[in-house]
Order: C-alpha cells, then sequence, then structure tokens
C-alpha cells in the first residue's frame, strides 16, 4: 500500500453513492484522485447528455471537504481531441441488457475508462454494484486488456426507503420518487424466495414483474435474472450466481437496480 493511488471516476453530480467509493479509496490509499467528466461517447443521440445534472462547485467542495488529494477535470476536446478515431470495445459480457438497450453505449464506457486510467495511473480504481454490468465490462477490459489496476466493487448506497442513490434521481417528480421506492421491495421479495428456496428462474423473474406492476408510474423495461459472470440470461432453475437486474423507467428517467442471488 505504500504510496497506492485510488480513483473514482464519476460523471459529477456527486451523492454519498459517490462519496461512499470515495471513503473508500481514501481509507485504502494513500492518495486519491477523483474525475468529473460527462462522457458523451456513452450517450446515445436523444439520451440525456444535454440536460444530466452538473453542478461542479458543489461537487468540488465536497471532495475538498473529503480531503481528495486532487481532481482530473478533463473537457471533451481533452477526451476527445480532433480526429479522434479509437475505441475499446468488449465484446460478449456487452451483448445484453444495457448493451441491447443502449447500443455504443459501453463502447464509449470503456474508451473513456481506458483514457481514465492512463491519465491518472491508479493502483486500485473503484466503482459501484449498482451499474452491474459496467462493473463486469470494466474488470472484464483490465483482464484482457492486461491493465495495472485493481478493479474494487462497492455496495449500493441507498435511500431510506431502499431505491439505489443515482444522480438521474433528481428528474424524478415528487410522486414518482415516492413511487420507485418499488424497485427495491420487488428485488428485495425476489431474494427472500431465493433465501427460502425458490430456484426457478421463471418464477424469480415473475415476482419482480408483479411487484412492479403494482405501481402504475412504474414501468419495467427489462427484467433479467442472468449468469452472474457472463450475464447470459438464465431458464430453469438456478444452479450458479445470478444476478437479478432491472430497467425501470418513471416517465423518460430510467432507473437501474440489482440484487446478486447466490
Amino acid at each position: 500500500m505504500a504510496g497506492s493511488l485510488g480513483f473514482v471516476p464519476t460523471m459529477g453530480y456527486l451523492h454519498d453513492g459517490h462519496m461512499a467509493l470515495v471513503r473508500r479509496s481514501l481509507a485504502e490509499n494513500v492518495h486519491t484522485v477523483v474525475s468529473i467528466f460527462v462522457n458523451p461517447a456513452q450517450f446515445a443521440p436523444g439520451e440525456d447528455f444535454e440536460r444530466y445534472p452538473r453542478d461542479e462547485v458543489r461537487d468540488l467542495a465536497m471532495l475538498r471537504d473529503a480531503q481528495v488529494d486532487a481532481v482530473y477535470l478533463p473537457s471533451a476536446s481533452d477526451m476527445y481531441p480532433e480526429g479522434f478515431q479509437t475505441y475499446v470495445d468488449v465484446e460478449q459480457v456487452t451483448r445484453r441488457l444495457e448493451g441491447e438497450s443502449r447500443p455504443g453505449h459501453f463502447r464509449g464506457v470503456t474508451t473513456v475508462v481506458l483514457k481514465l486510467f492512463n491519465a491518472v495511473q491508479p493502483d486500485r480504481a473503484y466503482f459501484g454494484r449498482k451499474d452491474a454490468q459496467q462493473l463486469r465490462v470494466i474488470q472484464r477490459m483490465a483482464t484482457d486488456l492486461d491493465l495495472p489496476v485493481e478493479i474494487v466493487p462497492c455496495d449500493i448506497e441507498r435511500e431510506s426507503d431502499g431505491l439505489a442513490m443515482s444522480s438521474r434521481n433528481v428528474y424524478l417528480s415528487p410522486r414518482q420518487r415516492s413511487a420507485a421506492g418499488v424497485i427495491h421491495r420487488a428485488l428485495e421479495e425476489a431474494r427472500a424466495a431465493f433465501d427460502a428456496g425458490e430456484r426457478s428462474a421463471a418464477t424469480l423473474r415473475s415476482i419482480v414483474t408483479g411487484r412492479l406492476a403494482t405501481e402504475p408510474l412504474a414501468h419495467a423495461e427489462y427484467v433479467s435474472l442472468a449468469d452472474g459472470a457472463t450475464l447470459e440470461e438464465l431458464e430453469g432453475d438456478l444452479t450458479c450466481p445470478a444476478l437479478l437486474s432491472v430497467v425501470v423507467r418513471f416517465g423518460p428517467t430510467r432507473l437501474l437496480d440489482n440484487v446478486e442471488l447466490g
């Protein structure tokens, strides 16, 4: 750990989920760097890049209070100068779920994360488990490209009603925000069934779908029960660790969440 450098890449508009990653890096490393960059390459046309919440002054004050060593604030032209044409593609693990819903998204994620790693040169990099597929994609990239960085997964930070902390929660109206707690309740209901011995993939998915259907404002984009490593959808009875993940829309706002089973 002597001289070790921890790194927390963010898109800003920081909340306690981000700060939990920062606190862990501070505890485990001699130095900590945080980046703030809203990455245009991971937004498809028509997504929320322009309206993605930003508050750099507030973010910097939070990081100053936390006593991080440095904040990296690249511009889009720094990251993607004129003539830029090189991207990183992780293949199989990006094909489903968010990769299917948002074509090109993970190419933008992996490219910017590799560039950030090259700029910061961290020993450890901290990522939340809320973006479960993103975490696996970055782990795969780090392994496949022999990157000299340890990818450290960190538990999901939640609001008092269980809603996973996310910068996009600010988009929710008061009524939507009140309703959004149904996501965590649905996942926890399925986890309780699993803990009680239920192993049917179809049954576990239907528990989540059924609970989400009780909330009129919640529109499930997908409910997935997938192999925890490959993210291939599971059928029949579960015989391996699994990822139960959802994307639920409240109006135009997409919210992700998941629980790991087994």
